[in-house]
């Protein structure tokens, strides 16, 4: 069985058309040494039954999130996707929906997103917020890029707890920009002493909170510091902190950035993703990307448009605040109908939940014999847990006994070779923290 997509007849009309005896005599001018002179070493083909009983049992031998009791951070975290989010979010005019250019037949995916930017606006604490970016580092990156605009300047301060990945993508977006990334040590705590920290002639200062190990930062401090010199302050957080922590705008944050997987999305082997942007109003016209915005129609009706378009396919070039050419639109959906359906007060709840059972896991892990929870002060949702063993060594071990944890902290810090983290959602109960502690007691043991 094949599934060539032209028939003799069509292969046949073609060669005629161009006035060619075969296929074969189309490729006369190359030279016998390089073409194949065998058929291609493939396994035969599989009939459709095969080929789905083949895909399960290849899927059978994988084992993810829900097949493990999940305690695994670092960016990706296992939290309840309501029903509600599956059946809306995944209602055939969202999920086939493209980019909105026709406002006089996308007024829903518009509304959509119209009302996703405001929740982003209401959980950060800013007046403006565009219509999604790729993922977190997307966003951050975005962030500084959007600073170096304003302020004319080419150097950025970032605190190296920020997520390593999202290092990574700042330092590949701005390597050909001439922007040069001064990564701030953190000091015993965990965190960014930015009190001591002189960001000089900066165009940024980058603060993240909850930080990569979970802890929170001196916000409105490191605000501070990048006012006084005249820089823009970006945030990076976790949105679903936002029911208990301080917003960062009104730490004193002008740009907030976040990844908003956590928000209704599954974790799909890390993806996909959504990236949270949200600034001042005066910087509106700096936003990457574009913004979905409410006016009326000739009759007076309330309609929505794409108000502002600052990336290249809708301006010059030279003109363009961004290259990002789409955007995580069905993602960004399913984040506003989990927003919706949770609420202030559920939202509050959801963080209520996970700095509880954070504390009860670090009280618990921190009790084993050898192990010690790596760093004081508050947390959020998530801990770093210092072992006899290498962390990526232990987290590999865990799974055999029915755990994901991780990731192992040596990958980017050598000097916590010895530590990996551990997430605690409100998905993780207190029968789910004591397996886990007996499993780690009894890795360790064996």
């Amino acid at each position: 069985m094949d599934f060539l997509p032209h028939t003799d007849d069509d292969v046949r009309a073609m060669l005629e058309a161009i006035g060619v005896g075969s296929i074969d005599d189309l490729f006369e001018s190359v030279p016998d040494g390089v073409l194949l002179d065998r058929p291609l070493d493939v396994p035969p083909e599989l009939s459709e039954v095969e080929l789905i009983d083949h895909l399960t049992e290849l899927a059978s031998a994988a084992r993810g999130a829900g097949d493990l009791v999940c305690f695994a951070g670092g960016g990706a975290y296992d939290h309840y996707v309501p029903a509600a989010v599956r059946a809306l979010a995944g209602r055939a005019e969202f999920t086939t929906s493209y980019t909105p250019y026709q406002p006089e037949l996308s007024q829903g995916v518009l509304q959509a997103i119209y009302e996703f930017q405001t929740l982003v606006c209401e959980l950060y604490g800013l007046e403006v917020a565009n219509a999604s970016l790729y993922d977190g580092g997307a966003a951050l990156a975005e962030a500084v890029n959007l600073a170096v605009r304003v302020t004319g300047r080419e150097q950025v301060v970032v605190g190296d707890t920020v997520h390593p990945h999202y290092l990574d993508v700042l330092e590949t977006y701005t390597s050909g920009l001439g922007i040069s990334v001064t990564r701030v040590p953190w000091s015993e705590d965990g965190t960014v002493t930015w009190a001591s920290v002189d960001p000089g002639d900066a165009a940024a200062v980058v603060v993240a909170s909850p930080n990569f190990f979970g802890l929170l930062e001196d916000v409105a401090g490191a605000a501070s510091v990048a006012h006084d010199a005249g820089a823009i302050a970006v945030g990076v957080t976790d949105p679903t902190a936002m029911g208990v922590l301080r917003a960062p705008g009104d730490a004193g944050i002008d740009v907030a950035v976040g990844e908003g997987t956590a928000l209704g999305n599954a974790l799909s082997y890390g993806g996909p993703s959504v990236g949270l942007f949200a600034t001042r109003m005066d910087l509106v016209r700096q936003v990457p990307g574009r913004i979905a915005g409410a006016t009326t129609d000739a009759d007076g009706r309330r309609a929505f448009v794409l108000t502002l378009q600052a990336r290249e396919q809708h301006i010059r070039r030279a003109r363009a605040t961004s290259n990002v050419c789409t955007n995580q639109t069905l993602m960004a959906i399913a984040a506003a109908v989990y927003l919706s359906w949770l609420g202030p007060e559920g939202l509050r709840r959801l963080g209520e939940l996970c700095l509880r059972r954070t504390a009860v896991a670090a009280q618990r892990l921190g009790d084993i014999r050898g192990c010690r929870v790596r760093f004081g002060g508050p947390r959020f949702k998530e801990l770093v847990l210092e072992t006899p063993r290498a962390g990526d060594e232990l987290a590999a071990g865990l799974v055999g006994r029915g755990y994901l944890v991780g990731p192992g902290l040596g990958r980017w810090f050598p000097d916590l070779s010895n530590c990996l983290l551990v997430a605690v959602t409100e998905r993780r109960t207190g029968a789910d923290i004591e397996g886990l502690a007996e499993a780690v007691e009894k890795e360790l043991a064996g």
